[in-house]
């Protein structure tokens, strides 16, 4: 054979092997064959646990050692280097991509790695180009950028998606409140752009209320001032690709409960089910959206994204709350569900746009069929926190895995296992462990996850009896004492207490 013709025979080869991925089965095919070092790195491996058992060579870098080393897909650094007291994630991500066991660790796993993030920053960019790795998301710049609450307010707009009635404006003054919301009554609610979990959403009724945020409001440019409603939670997450965008069931929010977090609408947990709300609420959410996720595609962003829904409870009007553009806590929830187990799981659309090769689904096809309520089962999550003001060291904390629980509320650990498909019935429960033996207990710290089968509300969106027993005994498994060295603990604590893990 002439060498030219080698070259052909080898050309004709080379375009067969990239070819165009057809359909969710092409792209499961093409994970599981994978030879791209993939990381999730983070402070835990929470937002996209069981990502390793749908991709050859997915690692997670987690700076929290939620499994005791038992995780085979989880690397934690052992040594804990000197450092400045981590504000948020984003530290806690740059801090990882900077230590010396972690940079050998991707080194050693080859070059070509690309790396997901929940949280991270220009910083973080830098450090992953210093290490060959490429981030599977859109730039910190326009992630901040659209995380803004109001530029989201305004993103919402041009997709023809419902807000709460606002107004966005700069607020120097209690009167300068009350004249630029004439038209939304008495009863307001203020967001500063940026901020989750409740730290950054006010309620103000009068100039008291006004008095105790008036510092946070007044520092911002811009500050979007709403109606209050009589409101539901609820929660969408989605993608966006090449294809179109893709969109997973609607979820409720369990927010605010005191039992498990000390902030008033503080985000505590997710519950997934077939009849979540009604069909025209479910409908409407979906159509919003698509509208929305085809809107950020024109803004220049792709991946997943997240979307909270308040529900006026005297109108049954669905609006827009916030955006998250990245995966969230509730990722969990959505990537483990029957329909992401029947096809694949969201965030594998995400990183497919990520992975240098041309791929085709029928985004309607897929939306319509997630949709169905045969392919959505029954789940629920509650993330506890230390709800007390007190500052207690821990002396005892339960392993993550599987709790059985027996007909009077007392659990025991059943197995281990690395995420919550294990779970068998609703007398059982998957519990991921984020503060270990020694950590320090602070008001509004994450404890731990809890995610079993069922609801973890009423019909009336109240904590239900079961969802009680499983909070006091998981709590019940923490054991504490005070600290000795109480004074300089409290500046730490005041420190490091202002952000979440997850």
């Amino acid at each position: 054979m002439s060498k030219d013709k080698d070259k052909k025979k080898k050309g004709k080869k080379k375009v067969a092997k990239e070819k165009v991925l057809r359909g969710v089965h092409d792209i499961r095919r093409f994970f599981y064959r994978n030879e791209t070092p993939l990381y999730f790195i983070s402070a835990t491996n929470f937002n996209l646990l069981g990502a390793d058992e749908w991709i050859k060579g997915f690692k997670f870098i987690s700076y929290i050692e939620c499994f005791d080393g038992l995780h085979p897909n989880v690397f934690s650094p052992k040594e804990d280097l000197p450092h400045d007291e981590f504000t948020s994630i984003e530290d806690i991500v740059n801090y990882m991509l900077e230590h010396k066991e972690v940079v050998e660790y991707i080194k050693k796993r080859g070059d070509g790695g690309k790396a997901m993030f929940l949280m991270f920053d220009e910083r973080t960019e830098q450090l992953a180009e210093k290490l060959g790795l490429e981030l599977m998301f859109p730039s910190a710049k326009l992630r901040t950028h659209l995380d803004n609450k109001v530029v989201t307010n305004r993103v919402a707009m041009k997709a023809d998606v419902p807000t709460v009635p606002n107004v966005l404006t700069r607020v120097d003054s209690f009167e300068t409140l009350r004249k630029v919301s004439k038209h939304l009554g008495p009863e307001l609610v203020v967001q500063t752009p940026f901020g989750d979990s409740g730290h950054t959403t006010f309620f103000i009724n009068d100039e008291e209320d006004w008095k105790k945020h008036a510092d946070e409001i007044v520092a911002e440019e811009e500050v979007k001032v709403m109606k209050r409603i009589n409101c539901r939670g609820a929660a969408m997450e989605a993608c966006v690709t090449r294809n179109g965008t893709i969109v997973a069931p609607l979820m409720t929010e369990l927010v605010g409960f005191k039992e498990l977090t000390p902030y008033k609408g503080g985000w505590c947990g997710n519950e997934i089910y077939a009849d979540c709300f009604t069909p025209k609420i479910r409908k409407k959410a979906r159509k919003y959206a698509e509208q929305f996720g085809n809107q950020l595609k024109k803004e220049g962003y792709k991946g997943y994204f997240e979307l909270d829904f308040l529900i006026d409870t005297d109108t049954d009007e669905l609006y827009l709350g916030e955006l998250n553009p990245r995966v969230t806590g509730a990722s969990s929830i959505t990537n483990h569900a029957v329909f992401a187990l029947a096809d694949i799981p969201l965030f594998l659309f995400h990183i497919m746009e990520w992975m240098d090769r041309d791929y085709e689904v029928s985004v309607n096809a897929i939306n319509q069929r997630w949709h169905l309520p045969e392919n959505i089962d029954s789940w629920s999550q509650m993330v506890i926190k230390h709800t007390d003001e007190s500052i207690r060291q821990i002396t005892v904390a339960p392993r993550s895995g599987i709790y059985a629980m027996d007909d009077a509320g007392n659990i025991r650990f059943s197995r281990m296992d690395t995420h919550r498909r294990a779970v068998e019935s609703e007398k059982e429960a998957f519990f991921l462990r984020i503060m270990k033996a020694g950590d320090y207990l602070y008001e509004g710290a994450d404890m731990g996850i809890v995610v079993t089968r069922g609801r973890m509300m009423t019909d009336d969106f109240q904590l239900n009896d079961r969802s009680r027993q499983w909070i006091a005994a998981i709590r019940n498994e923490f054991k504490s004492s005070e600290p000795t060295d109480m004074p300089d603990l409290e500046k730490q604590v005041a420190e490091i207490g202002g952000f979440k893990m997850m």
